[in-house]
């Protein structure tokens, strides 16, 4: 069975979500935790928090112990972007874009896949 969970508008880009998303797919649920505190990079809080969000849907609505789950899949779409000025030399402005993500994370059974 397929659980997964969401997190919507996190602010930061995709792709740096996506570095650290790569890390921790395929991976079993326990690596993944291990992995992600040890990681370096922002995106990796955030990551956990949905790992963990992803595995105690799975134990509540589908009494699946975390020992079983693996990361079946694991993606960061794009969400709005924030598009703000700064202004320039001459009387310019040019535009910043400051970018968001929609994190998903979604965990399997073992037997399963």
């Amino acid at each position: 069975m397929k659980v997964p969970a969401h997190a919507r508008h996190v602010r930061q880009s995709p792709t740096k979500v996506r570095a650290v998303l790569d890390t921790v797919r395929g991976l079993s649920v326990d690596d993944a935790i291990v992995s992600l505190a040890v990681t370096d990079r922002r995106a990796a809080d955030t990551v956990k928090k949905v790992l963990e969000s992803a595995v105690a849907n799975a134990l509540e609505n589908h009494d699946i112990p975390s020992e079983d789950l693996i990361i079946a899949e694991a993606y960061a779409n794009e969400g709005p972007t924030l598009k703000r000025f700064r202004p320039r030399a001459r009387g310019r402005a040019t535009q910043i874009l400051k970018r968001t993500s929609h994190i998903t994370i979604v965990v399997a059974n073992d037997e399963e896949d």
